[in-house]
């Protein structure tokens, strides 16, 4: 049974950035530049924040942070963004969700630039992945399949079933598993779907983001199946030193033995996440270089 290790493959994608930002350092260009939005004081929301500032200064990217009060009002907010547009020195950009109650989501990310949009929210960018067209890619289902790729899972032709529908992964995640690079056949499920555990293990790869902790055992999954865990929950364990222990969707103890390959929680998906937002940024910086040499 092959564990696959998304920090050692994250670590190995982040060298390559980190050689390439050298290599246009050394050519007298600009570093990729990642920029954060964040609104309000969620402390899960700064942790991220504050990853990405780390993650950005290991590869040798500038980053920035704007942090915003809970009640700046929603123009306000707006022309942040504007500002964010038309900023030449920032190649790309994340805004950390959800926004507070008063300000749309929706209407934010239509007004990012699709061209900084390194999350893929705009809904230009999500129908160029929809059509297969070149755009940036959601950053966890893009280090999902990046992640795959890397370990040798063949996707073409086989039955993947995706469990989960979400805008973030779920759907963009189907998408990518259908295009002609992937050519997989893939399955839709979520929490509505009858016969659930029947369709799970059919599945040849299962992708697994329903949100549920451990919700998946081994009479989901088929004998030497593939089974990709993207949740992460943290829950209460008082045998744990801290006091709670990290999981994902997937009950690994009763399904890594039936497997024929799988992802531990913490340490499979989630590393991978960070460095296809580094990868974005970069693909986006080069982009601008081009049309900065043209």
């Amino acid at each position: 049974m092959q564990i696959i290790d998304g920090k050692k493959i994250a670590a190995e994608i982040k060298a390559e950035i980190a050689n390439e930002v050298k290599a246009m350092i050394d050519k007298g260009e600009a570093a990729p530049h990642l920029a954060a939005v964040i609104v309000g004081d969620d402390g899960a929301a700064q942790t991220y924040v504050d990853s990405i500032k780390k993650n950005c200064q290991t590869v040798g990217f500038t980053s920035s942070i704007y942090h915003f009060p809970a009640d700046i009002k929603e123009d306000e907010f707006l022309k942040a963004i504007d500002f964010l547009n038309a900023d030449i020195d920032i190649d790309g950009y994340i805004i950390q969700l959800p926004l507070p109650k008063h300000i749309s989501n929706d209407k934010v990310l239509a007004h990012v630039d699709p061209a900084k949009d390194m999350d893929c929210f705009h809904p230009a960018n999500m129908g160029n992945l929809l059509l297969g067209k070149d755009c940036y890619k959601p950053a966890t289902p893009h280090g999902t399949m990046e992640l795959i790729r890397r370990a040798g899972i063949e996707t073409e032709g086989k039955n993947c079933v995706v469990l989960g529908r979400s805008n973030i992964v779920g759907k963009p995640l189907a998408m990518m598993l259908v295009q002609k690079d992937a050519n997989a056949t893939v399955t839709i499920c979520h929490s509505k779907t009858k016969n659930l555990k029947r369709i799970c293990a059919k599945a040849d790869i299962l992708f697994v983001a329903i949100g549920q902790p451990e919700m998946i055992t081994a009479d989901y999954v088929k004998k030497d199946a593939v089974v990709i865990d993207i949740g992460i929950h943290r829950i209460e364990d008082p045998e744990a030193e801290k006091g709670y222990r990290i999981c994902g969707d997937v009950n690994y103890n009763d399904v890594a033995g039936k497997c024929s390959a799988i992802t531990p929680v913490p340490g499979g998906v989630g590393p991978m996440t960070m460095t296809c937002l580094l990868l974005n940024t970069l693909t986006a910086r080069k982009k601008r270089q081009l049309t900065i040499n043209s």
